[in-house]
């Protein structure tokens, strides 16, 4: 006879989490433009919602991404003209980041390739399903940032030590 599983929700939840990112990255990464990748649409992404002109940390910390992988990021960019990583004008010691003409027209095509599976989506649930399920979610990413925090101050704590 197999063991039995307890199941504790608060796994449970965390599993789901993770397999809707799984499934989000997915359904984003088939719908690009060719030549872009996730993490670039990211950049991008938080870029148009939250405005240009962010430094290269910003990103980073928003994203929770690695200094070493916001900048290939980046890079990657820069390369194919997706982006402009420039001085700050009134610190010249930061950069600002900021969508070029033709990073702003692979978004709109990133996000129009995007459209049909939000449309899916919105007709699989009612806006009161999502309004109820984020209280929730918004809690549990506070205190998992919470955590997060708690964790890098003492690993600092024991780095310094």
């Amino acid at each position: 006879m197999p063991p039995v599983v307890e199941e504790h929700p608060e796994v449970q939840v965390f599993d789901e989490i993770a397999l809707i990112e799984c499934g989000v990255r997915t359904i984003v990464t088939r719908s690009l433009p060719v030549g872009m990748t996730y993490p670039q649409f990211e950049v991008m992404n938080l870029l148009a919602r939250r405005g240009e002109g962010q430094t290269p940390g910003q990103l980073a910390a928003a994203l929770q991404m690695t200094p070493g992988a916001i900048t290939n990021t980046l890079d990657r960019l820069e390369a194919t003209g997706l982006a402009v990583v420039e001085p700050d004008p009134a610190d010249k010691r930061k950069k600002r980041v900021a969508m070029t003409a033709a990073g702003r027209q692979a978004y709109v095509r990133a996000m129009a390739g995007i459209k049909p599976r939000m449309g899916s989506l919105r007709e699989s649930f009612t806006q009161k399903e999502f309004r109820e399920a984020l209280p929730f979610l918004k809690a549990l990413r506070a205190w998992m940032e919470d955590e997060t925090e708690r964790l890098c101050a003492d690993a600092g704590g024991i780095a310094a030590e």
